[in-house]
């Protein structure tokens, strides 16, 4: 139906932070993350560049609304899961963006994580320093 407000969801992981991502449309290209402001919760530019990548890369910027509630992790790992999620949500959209996302490689989850520090060592992998004498 004509002027129907439509909703898409994605969910986004990157290190220890998850975000859940709302698509509405139609939309004016607003951004909301844990009710905030996009500009005021991501004051670096590169990492609300990163985010913005899957709708530059679809064309989409600026059709929808997007809200975003996202937790866990530090700033860099949360704008990584949000656009994680907003990729997916994309897909939910329209199917045929699949592949171009995928090609960019938004769709894959990004499992690096910090290793845990062993015992008996000052790090996950760094030892203590030898000492023969």
């Amino acid at each position: 139906m004509e002027g129907e407000i439509q909703r898409f969801y994605g969910t986004g992981k990157r290190k220890t932070a998850v975000a859940r991502v709302w698509l509405k449309m139609p939309g004016k290209g607003e951004i909301v993350v844990n009710k905030r402001g996009f500009e005021d919760y991501f004051p670096r530019e590169t990492l609300r560049l990163m985010i913005l990548q899957p709708f530059r890369l679809t064309d989409t910027l600026g059709k929808f609304d997007v809200y975003v509630n996202v937790q866990g992790g530090g700033i860099s790992g949360q704008a990584g899961a949000i656009r994680h999620g907003i990729a997916r949500a994309l897909v939910n959209f329209d199917s045929e963006l699949r592949p171009t996302l995928k090609k960019a490689g938004l769709l894959t989850r990004d499992a690096r994580k910090k290793e845990r520090k062993k015992y008996g060592q000052r790090g996950a992998r760094a030892r203590f320093q030898y000492s023969k004498r």
